[in-house]
């Protein structure tokens, strides 16, 4: 690890001039007496930031829309086809689509993330594997969590409990859940709890993907949850039915969840694009409502859940534009509100994953990232890139900054 002094740097509080010491990998007060020699970055001014972190993204079956054929845009759709697609995954397949996605979260300043992998009788461990590899193949530039889950159902498909055990117990360190795709929701939930605390896991439900607000599953995890004393170590994704509920439903909701300790995932890209397909007119936004569940006290995030395949046909990996897009359609501008979309990709989420030495103070391990920006509200308003990128105090991205090459001015006064 490199040892590295920091100096002329802008915090994201708008004080600047700060010196920050990088020693053995962490961010430490001053550097050891036996310390000699160092590498000096001068920010110049430059805003210095944690590194994004990425709560829910899935690997296994990124880049993979050139496979498929969209007709209907629903989430059935996408499950279908992926379903399809997913018969011909190899080992080497997946590990290539993940290992693009990751060179693109890297160069966008995610130096943490949880990737979902599907696990059943018909993939078996093939994601896993692949993930495992990059897993350890990245360590030097992202910290991967693997969290395995059965996409295709849990007590209706006989097999897949068997490979979520032995997924967590090679490697895998999060349980997830569909509980929609079982024919007993609750069921699918309450056997999850029960894996979780044998493997002694935190939990990560995809639930309640649509805008109907009956028939919630979100109510048997917070059951369960207090049930178990897993609070703080459960998050729940999507939750487009949240966005249903009048105000007042909403925040007794939230303040309940907040009790037990259940987190929550927006992921805007994915379900702007799959929700309200059977509306012509007046289509809602559909996103989870993070302000006002934050409001709540509940721990929330925001991430990109998919790139490139029918459940999200976009992205480049950017933790950036994902929050400026929640912020755009959740009309939040101000100053505070900006921060906190901010806040919903690094210190937030960091929260969410349990992360104990993340951000710059001494003793936090030395993953940030450099922005040319006044402030972090306008890394969001503006949707700016990163200029450089450390992990554990070791440079692992450069991108300078776009640069104009404007024509020579010819003076009318020089000879022809």
């Amino acid at each position: 690890m490199s040892t590295l002094k920091i100096i002329n740097a802008r915090l994201g509080d708008g004080s600047g001039n700060h010196e920050l010491y990088v020693e053995n990998g962490y961010f430490v007060a001053a550097f050891s007496p036996t310390t000699s020699a160092w590498q000096t970055l001068d920010l110049q001014g430059q805003l210095l930031l944690p590194g994004l972190i990425e709560t829910h993204i899935h690997l296994d079956k990124a880049c993979i829309l050139q496979r498929c054929h969209l007709h209907e845009g629903t989430l059935s759709e996408a499950i279908a086809q992926t379903r399809a697609a997913k018969a011909t995954f190899t080992e080497e397949d997946v590990y290539q689509r993940g290992a693009q996605v990751l060179e693109k979260a890297i160069v966008q300043g995610t130096t943490y993330m949880r990737t979902h992998v599907e696990l059943d009788p018909q993939i078996g461990l093939i994601g896993f594997d692949a993930v495992r590899r990059l897993q350890a193949d990245y360590a030097w530039a992202i910290t991967l969590e693997i969290c395995v889950f059965p996409q295709e159902g849990l007590l209706d498909n006989p097999g897949t409990e068997a490979l979520l055990c032995h997924a967590l117990e090679n490697g895998a360190t999060v349980l997830g859940g569909c509980p929609y795709m079982d024919s007993d929701p609750h069921g699918h939930i309450q056997r999850l709890f029960e894996l979780a605390v044998r493997y002694d896991c935190d939990l990560d439900l995809h639930l309640d993907f649509d805008l109907n607000p009956e028939g919630m599953t979100v109510h048997e995890v917070a059951r369960c949850t207090e049930q178990h004393g897993w609070g703080g170590r459960v998050t729940i994704g999507h939750v487009t039915k949240l966005s249903a509920l009048p105000e007042a439903q909403l925040m007794a909701l939230g303040r309940h969840l907040a009790k037990v300790g259940v987190q929550v995932t927006c992921l805007p890209s994915t379900d702007l694009f799959l929700t309200a397909r059977d509306r012509f007119h007046n289509k809602p936004r559909g996103l989870a409502p993070l302000a006002p569940l934050h409001a709540c006290g509940v721990t929330c995030s925001l991430s990109t859940n998919n790139i490139g395949n029918p459940f999200t046909p976009y992205g480049d990996a950017s933790l950036v534009r994902q929050a400026n897009l929640f912020a755009n359609v959740s009309q939040l501008a101000t100053v505070a509100e900006l921060s906190q979309c901010l806040a919903w990709v690094s210190s937030e989420s960091a929260r969410m994953l349990r992360l104990k030495d993340y951000g710059l103070l001494p003793g936090c391990r030395a993953d940030f990232i450099v922005f040319d920006a006044h402030s972090p509200a306008a890394v969001i308003a503006e949707i700016s890139a990163p200029l450089m990128g450390f992990k554990g105090g070791r440079q692992t991205f450069s991108r300078p900054a776009g640069q104009l090459l404007r024509p020579q001015t010819v003076s009318r006064l020089t000879p022809a």
